[in-house]
C-alpha cells in the first residue's frame, strides 16, 4: 500500500512525521528514568525537562526547509537540556540534527560541523588529561565524538554519495538528451538523402518530358511522325518517371510479416549499371547524341554502388541533355576495387532556359561520398565533365 502523497519522500510532512517519532522515542527514553544526574542539574520539575526534547524534535521536522534553522534550533535545545542536567533523549535526537544538517545544509555548514566537533573533541581529550593528570582523561573526549564527529561523518558521506548520484543522473539525462539529438539529425540527414532521391528519380525524366514538349510546343510545321516521337519519349519518360518513383516509395515501406515481396521491390534491380543502356537508349531518343565506352569485365557490384552508379549517369546524361550540345560521352570502367564513371559533353553557348538549382550536383557528390569515393565535376578542356570513382569493396 502506497503512503499517502504528503508523506512521500521529501515532503514536509514525512520529515514532521519524524520528528513526531522522535518525540514519542524521547518520551518513552525519559520515561526510563535516563536523565543525567550531573553536579550543577537544577531542581525543576519533570516537565520543564522536556522543553529541550521537544524543541529538538520540532528541529528534526525543520531539517529539509530549514537546515540552518533547524541546527540553530536543536544546538539550543541541546545546550538548555545541558543546563538542566541532560537528557539522553534530547542527545540521541541531536545527533540526527547534526546528520541532517550535514545532509542538506550547504556545504560551508558541514565543513563548520566538522571542524567545531573536531576541535571540540580535541579540546576535551587534552582537557580530561589536564584535570585527570592520566592519560584515560582522554576518555572525555568520547562522548563528544560519539554526539558530534560520527554524525558529522556519516552525514558528509551519505551526502558525496547522493551528490554522487544526482551527477550520474544528470550525466544519463544529458546522454540522452545527446542521444535523441543526434537521433534527430539522423531523421533530418535521411529526410534530405529522401529529397535528393526524390530529385533523381523525378527530374530526370520531367525535364525530358519538358525538353521535348516545348520543342514540340515551339517549332511550328511538325508533321505527324514527329509530333509521334515527340510524344513516345514523353510518354516513355512519364512512365518510367511513375514506375521509378512507386519503386522508391515501396522500397520505404516495410513488407507485411511473412508476406510476399512487393512489385516495387522487385524492380529495385533495374536501377543498377548493367541496365544503363536503357537510360543511354532513352536519352538518344531525346535527341542527345550518347557515345559508351566500357573498360574492364562487369561484374556483380554492391548494391549501393550499383544504385549509386546508375543514378549518377542517369543525372549526367539529363544535364547534358538540358545544358549540353547534343552530344555525350560516357566511360565506364570496372577496375580491381572500384567501378568509374565518366560523362563529359560540350556546354552549349548560352546554357539553357530550364537551369536547375544545383540539387544534382549535390546528390551525385553526397552518394559518392557516403560510399567513401571520390566525385569531380566541372569544365574540362572546354567540356563539362562529371566523375566518380566507386569503391567496391569495403573500406577499412
Amino acid at each position: 500500500m502506497r503512503p499517502p502523497a504528503w508523506l512521500g519522500p521529501g515532503t514536509l510532512g514525512r520529515d514532521l512525521a519524524l520528528g513526531g517519532g522522535s518525540l514519542g522515542g524521547g518520551l518513552v527514553v525519559h520515561a526510563l528514568s535516563t536523565r543525567s544526574q550531573l553536579p550543577w542539574s537544577p531542581d525543576v520539575p519533570a516537565a520543564l525537562s522536556l522543553l529541550p526534547l521537544l524543541a529538538v524534535c520540532l528541529a528534526v521536522g525543520l531539517r529539509r526547509v530549514a537546515s540552518r534553522a533547524s541546527l540553530a534550533l536543536g544546538t539550543a535545545a541541546v545546550l538548555a537540556d545541558l543546563a538542566l542536567g541532560l537528557s539522553l533523549a534530547t542527545v540521541l535526537v541531536y545527533t540526527q540534527v547534526i546528520y541532517d544538517a550535514c545532509v542538506f545544509g550547504s556545504a560551508r555548514t558541514w565543513r563548520w560541523l566538522l571542524r567545531v566537533t573536531v576541535g571540540l573533541s580535541v579540546l576535551g581529550a587534552v582537557l580530561g588529561m589536564a584535570l585527570l593528570r592520566d592519560w584515560r582523561g582522554v576518555g572525555i573526549a568520547v562522548p563528544v565524538v560519539l554526539v558530534g564527529v560520527l554524525p558529522v561523518l556519516t552525514g558528509i558521506s551519505v551526502r558525496q554519495y547522493r551528490d554522487q548520484a544526482a551527477t550520474e543522473r544528470a550525466r544519463a539525462e544529458q546522454t540522452a538528451r545527446l542521444v535523441e539529438l543526434d537521433r534527430r539529425q539522423a531523421v533530418s540527414a535521411e529526410r534530405a538523402r529522401m529529397a535528393r532521391e526524390l530529385h533523381d528519380v523525378v527530374a530526370n525524366h520531367l525535364s525530358a518530358v519538358a525538353i521535348h514538349a516545348t520543342a514540340a510546343l515551339s517549332v511550328a510545321g511538325l508533321d505527324r511522325d514527329q509530333v509521334d516521337r515527340a510524344l513516345r519519349v514523353i510518354r516513355e519518360n512519364s512512365v518510367q518517371g511513375l514506375a521509378e518513383m512507386r519503386q522508391m516509395i515501396g522500397l520505404l515501406r516495410e513488407p507485411a510479416e511473412g508476406g510476399p515481396a512487393t512489385d516495387a521491390t522487385d524492380e529495385a534491380t533495374r536501377a543498377r549499371l548493367s541496365e544503363v543502356d536503357g537510360l543511354v537508349g532513352r536519352a538518344r531518343a531525346a535527341g542527345l547524341t550518347v557515345r559508351v565506352q566500357r573498360h574492364g569485365a562487369p561484374r556483380a557490384l554492391p548494391v549501393g554502388v550499383d544504385l549509386a552508379a546508375y543514378r549518377i549517369v542517369q543525372e549526367s546524361l539529363t544535364n547534358a541533355l538540358k545544358h549540353g550540345a547534343g552530344r555525350a560521352d560516357l566511360v565506364i570502367a570496372y577496375e580491381p576495387a572500384k567501378v568509374v564513371v565518366s560523362v563529359t559533353n560540350p556546354v552549349r553557348a548560352g546554357g539553357d532556359s530550364l537551369t536547375g538549382a544545383g540539387a544534382g550536383l549535390v546528390g551525385m557528390r553526397e552518394r559518392t561520398v557516403l560510399l567513401h569515393g571520390r566525385f569531380t565535376a566541372g569544365p574540362k578542356d572546354g567540356d563539362w565533365r562529371v566523375r566518380a570513382e566507386l569503391p567496391t569493396e569495403a573500406t577499412p
